[in-house]
């Protein structure tokens, strides 16, 4: 009786510990900025963190942060993604886009 009391205890120790969440992923710290034409003005996302739909009209995007940014052909940060190194920048396909830092 005493070792599954005890059994039952450590296995609800390890549960909970795997349940708990990890530390915080920092979000990337700089600018990620989108040209979309010469006629607009550029979007700028500030310390970007999570999952951001690119505008409708996306061309260029910047990545001036201390991080990766990741771009995704879908508007749910989904599925295969092209990976921008800090300081550099890539071409991205209007209309349905997404990236995440």
């Amino acid at each position: 009786m005493r070792r599954s009391v005890i059994t039952c205890a450590l296995l609800a120790s390890v549960a909970w510990v795997g349940l708990t969440p990890g530390p915080a992923v920092a979000a990337a710290e700089g600018e990620v900025t989108v040209f979309q034409t010469e006629f607009q003005p550029l979007t700028v996302y500030r310390d970007p963190a999570g999952c951001h739909k690119l505008p409708a009209a996306a061309h260029v995007l910047n990545n001036a942060t201390d991080g990766p940014v990741r771009i995704y052909g879908d508007p749910f940060c989904l599925g295969p993604w092209v990976t921008v190194a800090p300081g550099y920048g890539s071409h991205v396909a209007p209309g349905s886009g997404s990236f995440s830092a």
